[in-house]
């Protein structure tokens, strides 16, 4: 398939781009995308909505040219590990997270011990009855070592709470975590990555408020059609997210936000809220199949259930 991309940058703003020229494009030929840092090998964290996949597309429309790069929904870290820029800073509002990621950077052979003294108790005790001792370690007090094999070794990296008190009720995956020594190898590499990134736990709008002029922000906020049940989900507010983005955007900052695009195949398009002009640029990336609704129907292959991301621009 050849598709015709329009991938000039402009800034915002710029009177040449007004609502009418935004582009909506279903973006599958990789040709297209210009010459990119190559994403990590293997996922740190299993995490849904895990963008290691599409990565190098998300930043491939990324700006040519920018200053410091912000990620105040970091989850996985998947684009921010793919770029690889110095000076960049990660953050989230979710404590053990954000551990997890200092850890790394500061210190990748504690996250290693922290992983294989976890993992050695399925020896002993068998996947199941290890996964649930760590999952009631962490239900008892949230923590980023319980949490990092956790994500490892849950079903389907689902990081799922209860809204009322922040349970993870995540059962264990079908699957067998990864070796220690398979896990250690990753490190190093996410290490490599993400040693000059500065971490923060901060809810989105203090990080995004630190943005300046020609900076580049990327959002990966809860999807409110799709993952309703994950961290942070329940009460989440696009509206709210969007005048963020307002104001980052009439400060000359750029800013990219990944969000629901469709669902069921394509015949259900998600909506949103109004933008008011707010983007420039819509390309639609084709994620297939859920597996947020794959592990809602009990481990079913849903052939009728692809999913396309909306990635928006404000530039």
């Amino acid at each position: 398939m050849e598709l015709k991309v329009d991938l000039r940058r402009h800034g915002p703003g710029d009177p040449r781009k007004t609502r009418s020229d935004m582009q909506t494009l279903l973006f599958q030929d990789s040709g297209l995308m210009k010459e990119m840092a190559r994403p990590p090998k293997g996922q740190l964290l299993k995490w849904i909505g895990n963008k290691q996949r599409f990565a190098r597309t998300i930043v491939s429309f990324f700006p040519d040219d920018f200053q410091r790069y912000y990620e105040p929904f970091l989850g996985s870290g998947a684009v921010l590990g793919t770029l690889a820029r110095e000076a960049s800073v990660g953050a989230d509002s979710f404590k053990p997270l954000v551990e997890i990621w200092r850890t790394l950077a500061q210190s990748p052979g504690t996250l290693k011990r922290w992983y294989e003294e976890r993992w050695r108790r399925i020896a002993a005790q068998g996947k199941k009855a290890a996964y649930e001792a760590v999952k009631e370690s962490y239900n008892s007090c949230p923590n980023a070592p319980d949490l990092l094999f956790l994500c490892r070794s849950c079903y389907g990296g689902v990081v799922r709470f209860r809204q009322a008190d922040g349970y993870m009720s995540t059962p264990c995956g079908i699957h067998t975590p990864i070796s220690p020594q398979a896990f250690s190898k990753r490190v190093d590499e996410w290490h490599i990555r993400v040693k000059r990134t500065t971490f923060v736990h901060a809810e989105y709008e203090e990080t995004m408020s630190e943005a300046q002029s020609g900076d580049l922000v990327y959002c990966d906020p809860p999807y409110s059609h799709t993952q309703s049940i994950l961290y942070g989900a329940q009460s989440f507010s696009l509206e709210r997210l969007f005048r963020t983005i307002a104001e980052c955007k009439s400060r000359g900052v750029f800013v990219a936000l990944s969000i629901d695009g469709s669902k069921r195949s394509g015949r259900l398009h998600c909506k949103l809220p109004p933008t008011d002009g707010l983007f420039e640029r819509e390309i639609l990336l084709d994620c297939g199949r859920s597996m947020l609704k794959r592990f809602q129907m009990n481990g079913l292959s849903l052939e009728d259930e692809v999913v396309h991301d909306r990635l928006l621009l404000t530039y």
